[in-house]
């Protein structure tokens, strides 16, 4: 699900003004902005996010968005803007969404992208992190008798074009001397339809994306299973423009400080009995030695904020993804078998 555009930065930006609907919005940011001093002067962080994704981004019953890349955005929110509340979430699609920052429609872009080199190098982007490590998987339905990836030669399967996740497929298949027809669908929410209806033995995506699904399914989500092999890395995270090295490290050490606080013990819970800690790493986190925030740029209570109002990153863990029966697995700490290693706050 993840488009390695290969347009030029003009072109971005040309074809997000035309995509205009009259009396929208114009571009938050244009090309070349202050971001920090454009969110202060604002008052608020626009955040591009998935439309519809369980545990990641997706509206409540009152319209609240939640999920594991809105509270991302909330915690940079908190830490420049003083207030996780201040943002506005705006929905992307996988066609739009490099398309929406580099235009400057939005500030950040938290959307299940995978941080890949040609991103990187060819589109203007950086990438200030990594929120949730993910892989490639398959889904089927459980009465089909298909238990592994190898068992789907001749199959089709359902996947979003022009995407990482399509380049995966066909990968997967050739190396493996396989067959397979692919049934092609833009949106997400008609490309679950197609395999709910049996047009594709297969669904494919970031198994993120597929529990989610299933998940959603309420326990009409039974009936799918999700194959175990995964067929690729896709460590995701929240993506900035290049040539903004102040926003780009407030967006990094945000997730980092998030991190750093799991690690120290610290949560939205506890989080006042750390105040009088002698312990220099806690001392530096506080903000009560070290002066690391006035290096961002903001106060030094920056970091304690994020974890008061949005919480550690265990927190933000169980309260979206936990629920979507995803174990902690590579996302754990380094310290506890994990991959999530923040680097220090000193």
């Amino acid at each position: 699900m993840h488009r390695i555009a290969t347009f030029a930065l003009g072109a971005f930006a040309l074809a997000a003004s035309l995509a205009l609907p009259a009396g929208a919005q114009q571009p938050a940011v244009p090309a070349g902005t202050d971001t920090v001093a454009a969110i202060r002067a604002r008052g608020t962080l626009i955040c591009g996010v998935a439309p519809s994704t369980a545990g990641f981004s997706l509206p409540d019953s009152r319209g609240e968005w939640r999920g594991l890349d809105v509270d991302t955005c909330r915690a940079v929110a908190a830490a420049l803007l003083g207030d996780a509340t201040k943002v506005r979430f705006v929905p992307s699609s996988t066609q739009q969404r490099f398309t929406m920052l580099q235009s400057g429609e939005i500030d950040m872009l938290v959307r299940s992208t995978t941080w890949t080199l040609g991103r990187e190098a060819s589109l203007g982007l950086s990438f200030a992190g990594v929120n949730f490590y993910d892989g490639q998987g398959f889904m089927v339905r459980t009465n089909s008798g298909v238990t592994s990836a190898r068992g789907l030669d001749g199959a089709t399967v359902c996947v979003q074009p022009g995407t990482t996740t399509e380049l995966n497929l066909a990968d997967y298949f050739r190396t493996n001397n396989m067959r397979f027809t692919p049934v092609v669908i833009e949106n997400v929410e008609e490309l679950r339809a197609a395999f709910r209806s049996g047009r594709c033995d297969a669904y494919t995506n970031d198994a993120s994306s597929l529990a989610a699904f299933r998940a959603a399914e309420g326990p009409a989500g039974e009936q799918y299973t999700l194959l175990p092999e995964l067929i690729s890395k896709e460590p995701l995270g929240p993506v900035v423009r290049k040539g903004d090295a102040r926003f780009f490290d407030i967006v990094r050490w945000s997730l980092f400080a998030q991190l750093t606080a799991e690690e120290l013990g610290i949560t939205s819970q506890n989080l006042a009995s750390f105040n009088d800690s002698t312990n220099p790493d806690v001392q530096r986190f506080m903000g009560r030695s070290g002066d690391l925030g006035r290096q961002l740029g903001l106060d030094n209570e920056w970091a304690q904020r994020i974890v008061r109002q949005v919480g550690n990153f265990s927190e933000m863990w169980e309260r979206n993804i936990t629920p979507l029966g995803i174990p902690r697995g590579a996302n754990n700490l380094w310290n506890r078998g994990g991959l999530q290693y923040p680097p220090p706050m000193r």
